[in-house]
């Protein structure tokens, strides 16, 4: 893909023979909490660290209707809660809006409270396909004693967690690959996938992936000249990456519509790599498709 222009985009995924993409991190929230998350970003926040403009501040759906017209089949609506006593509203919203929504996951999320295990098998017995946790915003570390349970549920459903685990953008003191590592030790059937590819320590969650049979990692802003800035990724890295990809482990992310950038950078990203059609094939669709049962 030479260009990052998103018009550009339908003719990439046509170009590889794929039915479209399939993109595990998207965000979409009560329109109250969205306005506050880019405001967040937008005056950069002390978990956000760098001025971070927002390029799509559409309504829900003309966000819906811009991925449907670069080919996006399948998306998430990844929500997360940052305090207790907000996630099983926002599982409400995400859930309702992936019944109006047929291409959106159902998706959710939890928070280190006492009724997470019953709302968390709420949200499973009501569909819910995805879920979210964000361990930097949330400022909790992922070993709590009453995530166990919760973790343990994931794991027997085989339903998969997007997980923010990694330092970047700012770091905290829950964030990074060892407080992540220990959930999966004792939670080895856990089906996570890693936001960011772990970012800034991409060394080390790439071991976790290939440790665990079902961690995978997804590629949200990776590779963009955004994120390349700040946390590039190790281009010693490049061939683990590649055979992980092949291997069904790693997925594509975005972060829309939380960009600084065109959608297509993503995807610019991802094509400069040069890893072959193959992977880019398995990244873009065929993973996500595998994981989520999507119809080609």
């Amino acid at each position: 893909m030479g260009t990052a222009d998103d018009a550009d985009v339908p003719a990439f995924w046509q170009g590889l023979g794929l039915p479209g993409l399939a993109d595990v991190h998207v965000h979409f929230l009560p329109p109250r909490l969205l306005r506050r998350v880019w405001a967040y970003f937008e005056t950069a926040g002390p978990l956000i660290g760098t001025g971070w403009p927002i390029r799509y501040r559409e309504s829900d759906a003309e966000r819906v209707a811009h991925l449907r017209r670069l080919g996006v089949r399948a998306f998430s609506a990844l929500a997360y809660a940052h305090k207790a006593g907000m996630a099983e509203e926002l599982n409400r919203w995400t859930l309702d809006f992936a019944r109006a929504t047929p291409d959106c996951l159902p998706s959710a999320t939890f928070f280190p409270e006492p009724d997470a295990q019953r709302y968390v098998a709420g949200a499973l017995a009501a569909g819910a396909r995805v879920f979210k946790v964000h361990v930097q915003v949330g400022g909790f570390a992922p070993t709590e004693p009453v995530l166990d349970p919760v973790w343990g549920l994931l794991a027997d459903a085989g339903v998969p967690v997007v997980v923010h685990a990694g330092h970047a953008p700012v770091g905290t003191a829950h964030t990074g690959p060892a407080p992540f590592a220990a959930v999966l030790a004792r939670h080895p059937g856990l089906a996570a996938v890693v936001a960011h590819l772990g970012a800034p320590d991409y060394a080390a969650f790439l071991d976790l992936a290939e440790r665990y049979e079902r961690v995978r990692l997804d590629t949200a802003m990776a590779f963009t000249p955004f994120f390349d800035r700040f946390v590039p990724f190790p281009a010693g890295e490049l061939p683990r990456l590649r055979d992980l990809g092949l291997a069904g482990k790693v997925l594509l992310g975005s972060d829309f519509p939380n960009l600084p950038h065109a959608y297509a950078e993503q995807l610019a990203g991802l094509a400069r790599l040069d890893l072959g059609d193959d992977w880019l094939r398995a990244i873009c669709w065929g993973n996500a498709a595998a994981l989520f049962d999507l119809a080609g």
